[in-house]
């Protein structure tokens, strides 16, 4: 097929040629059709590239590029770590187990994350483990904390001399390995592990610089339980962490009983935080505070919102990759203190400030007064304290928070 100009030109010279009168030369003729001008086609024009829209998902705020980094590691099938730091309801893994098992149906168990020495309050516990423990020095960030600072991951800081033992039953017999936190120090100790009644590792904790550190030690195939036991010196812990050789998710639950996010300022010291921040490589870091600060209101108006934002620099700097989500606290009291719904706008208007998501818990869960409900509901969903969901409850919030991810992921 000919050019569109020259199939015009062709057309225009036979129909001259035809309506002129004879005598009229073909030079004459094509002296003539010069004085027409035929426009150049117009030139092709680049479609501008369509802008990518962060989705619209009810009560979950999502900042353009703000969750890329952990819907990237969940795409690629590989292991994506969560690290979800809480108060009192995550010291029990209360809503983060129902997330866990969701996530982890989803995409893979990479297994079960991070685990504290021992039990710094009666009620700690992970949903599928066992923890047994004694002889230990326990000093939670939140209450009669380190004064050095070093709370490891998790918050709580642990010292234990010859003899102080920490037992862990795992929910299966298809783990891999297991990592010790630990620190070193001049005169640290010496810890072992055994499976069964096999020694598989033994760590010297004495060094020359005091230093967060991480023991990795293989699983025996099949083990489903492991002692560790301080054999001689003192030496100071953090926590376990338990690997699977599989892709998937590891969701860590990090709660501290009374926990604000003014307890990370103040008393996570930099250093050791960021090093173990680092370690994990989380793809996703959930902050889940505002209970505890909500029973303040000068501090929420004047104080908490520099605070929150100083607290998520320092995230960004120790891991500039990783997605930030702030998760807004539950609705409590018999009647909803006006405080709250303050906190809750305060965390939405930093995370869009700072370019972190944000998950709106307190209205996702039904707004003002849902706490007096759900005690008088059946089956009843939150304790008499109107505050700490019961397991129907917590699994309720669990469900709302995943079902926002995946929506706005799918």
């Amino acid at each position: 097929m000919l050019p569109r100009r020259t199939t015009i030109t062709i057309g225009a010279f036979v129909l001259m040629a035809a309506i002129l009168p004879r005598g009229v030369r073909p030079t004459q003729l094509i002296s003539m059709l010069t004085l027409f001008h035929f426009p150049a086609p117009p030139a092709e024009v680049s479609k501008p590239r369509p802008q990518i829209v962060a989705p619209k998902v009810p009560d979950l705020d999502i900042p353009a590029g703000s969750l890329d980094s952990f819907y990237a590691s969940l795409r690629r099938g590989r292991v994506t770590r969560v690290l979800h730091y809480g108060d009192s309801p995550t010291t029990a893994d209360s809503i983060t187990a129902d997330i866990r098992r969701l996530l982890q149906r989803r995409f893979g168990d990479a297994g079960h994350g991070f685990l504290l020495i021992a039990k710094p309050w009666a009620w700690y516990g992970h949903d599928g483990i066992r923890l047994d423990a004694k002889g230990w020095q326990i000093a939670p960030a939140s209450q009669s904390r380190a004064a050095d600072g070093i709370h490891g991951l998790g918050g709580v800081s642990f010292t234990g001399g010859a003899g102080a033992v920490s037992r862990v039953g795992l929910p299966g017999a298809d783990y891999s390995r297991l990592t010790v936190y630990y620190l070193s120090q001049h005169d640290g100790g010496t810890f072992a592990i055994t499976a069964g009644d096999m020694k598989i590792g033994e760590v010297q904790t004495a060094a020359d610089e005091t230093k967060p550190r991480f023991a990795q030690i293989a699983l025996p195939t099949g083990a489903a339980a492991i002692e560790l036991t301080v054999s001689s010196g003192r030496v100071r812990l953090f926590g376990y962490r338990f690997d699977k050789d599989q892709p998937g998710v590891q969701y860590s639950s990090l709660g501290v009983n009374g926990a604000q996010i003014q307890m990370v300022l103040r008393y996570y010291e930099p250093k050791q935080w960021t090093a173990a921040l680092q370690h994990e490589d989380p793809a996703l870091v959930v902050l889940n505070y505002g209970t505890n600060e909500s029973v303040y209101p000068a501090y929420v108006e004047k104080q908490y919102p520099d605070e929150l934002r100083k607290v998520i620099a320092r995230i960004r700097t120790a891991l500039p990759k990783a997605s930030i989500l702030l998760m807004g606290p539950m609705d409590h009291g018999e009647t909803t203190p006006p405080v709250l719904e303050k906190l809750v706008e305060i965390q939405k208007q930093i995370a869009e400030e700072t370019g972190c998501a944000f998950f709106n818990t307190f209205h996702a869960m039904g707004g003002a007064g849902t706490m007096n409900r759900w005690y008088h509901s059946e089956p009843r969903l939150v304790s008499a304290d109107f505050m700490h969901p019961l397991p129907a409850g917590a699994a309720r919030v669990g469900e709302l928070f995943e079902s926002a991810l995946m929506e706005a992921y799918q």
